[in-house]
């Protein structure tokens, strides 16, 4: 039950949140990295130390020269190895035989997988982290109100909408940082999920990057001339060897065969963290090359705009990219995640308007401000019903 308990702890990181009050501030592939990838590392580490799922993580025998519980602390604490050069169709088990002149393979890293797990998740959390800090809640703040499909029937929508157009008038050309905070998280998100494939890599002595593709390689061979390779890198049974003295001052060397239970979680752990981290570099990549896109190309941004912005017209949105610099691009695409596409749309009309008049003479009154003047329809239609 313990085990259930944390793992519900664990299941808020991914938990779908339909509160209105909620601001986003970043995109899709974003929260892949801090709230799925960082969930199931964490779920990971709590499988791999509940040792009522599998039993005891390693369970050595030998003959009887050596207490079992000793021969186990020794034999977890140090290493186990397996013989990777003999051939599998002569002994009990993969990896086992006479270690005479034949190479080791060293296996250590059992006792680390759960450390290990906890600390790449909280990796994957710290760019959140930091942006979370950066941001320090200027969308939320700036949106209250008109967040979700309440804010279509909210009695003071449209002073809410004049005040962050005259918010975003007031600060234009000063959100630059802020969008430096967002594009350096985003880079540190792929360079976070590329160091940690060559961090599992090394942690598991160089067989991880060609883990996935070993495996499903393994799936097309015949079933004589295959070697598994999830039972290479996570073997169930290993060789120990303890030494002690004898009676006579003599060394004595015993060996022992050990079964490594939690292995048969590891291998499926770690197959499923190299497609996964696979898929996540992918995707993050691509996000880098729409954010470059984004800052380079001013074009990409009046598509993005055009895209969105449905009630104005290609005049506005082309005045919206000419005078707003990437920061203010930033918060707006933000601000557009958190409205109804009505609603901004209604914010970026008035904001193309007012920068239009900065430079031209007046024009007619927008629809925010005359919006007062026109009877709310959504009331009128509640009075009226029956």
């Amino acid at each position: 039950m313990a085990v259930f308990g944390m793992a519900s702890a664990v299941a808020g990181f991914i938990k779908v949140r339909y509160l209105i009050d909620k601001a986003v501030i970043d995109n899709m592939v974003f929260r892949m990295h801090y709230r799925i990838t960082s969930a199931m590392l964490f779920l990971c580490c709590i499988l791999v130390t509940a040792n009522n799922l599998i039993g005891d993580p390693i369970s050595c025998i030998n003959d009887s020269a050596i207490p079992g519980h000793v021969l186990n602390t020794y034999c977890w604490v140090t290493y186990t190895f397996t013989l990777p050069d003999s051939d599998s169709r002569k002994v009990a088990h993969p990896g086992l035989g006479n270690d005479f002149e034949q190479d080791k393979r060293i296996h250590s890293y059992y006792q680390w997988v759960p450390f290990m797990l906890f600390f790449q998740g909280v990796l994957f959390y710290t760019p959140h982290w930091i942006w979370k800090n950066w941001e320090e809640g200027k969308v939320r703040m700036i949106s209250d109100g008109m967040r979700g499909t309440v804010a279509n029937i909210a009695d003071d929508k449209n002073t809410r909408q004049n005040r962050l157009v005259q918010y975003l008038m007031d600060t234009l050309h000063m959100h630059n940082a802020y969008s430096f905070g967002y594009f350096f998280c985003e880079i540190l998100n792929f360079v976070n999920v590329v160091g940690n494939i060559f961090f599992v890599d090394t942690f598991l002595g160089g067989a991880f990057l060609t883990y996935g593709t070993d495996v499903v390689k393994f799936s097309n061979k015949n079933q004589e001339d295959r070697t598994d390779p999830m039972i290479e890198i996570f073997p169930r049974v290993t060789k120990c060897t303890f030494h002690k003295y004898g009676a006579s001052g003599t060394i004595q060397k015993h060996d022992a065969l050990c079964v490594l239970a939690l292995n048969i979680l590891n291998e499926k752990i770690f197959i499923f963290l190299w497609f996964w981290f696979i898929i996540l570099s992918v995707v993050s990549g691509l996000v880098l090359l729409y954010s470059a896109a984004m800052i380079f190309m001013p074009r990409t941004r009046e598509t993005i705009l055009k895209r969105r912005f449905r009630f104005g017209t290609p005049k506005g949105v082309e005045a919206l990219v000419r005078k707003t610099q990437i920061g203010d691009f930033l918060l707006l695409h933000l601000l557009g995640q958190n409205m109804s596409l009505r609603v901004f749309g209604e914010v970026l009309d008035e904001l193309s308007r007012r920068l239009h008049l900065g430079s031209n003479a007046p024009s007619a009154p927008s629809t925010l401000e005359m919006a007062p003047i026109y009877p709310d329809i959504g009331k009128f239609s509640k009075e009226t019903e029956t």
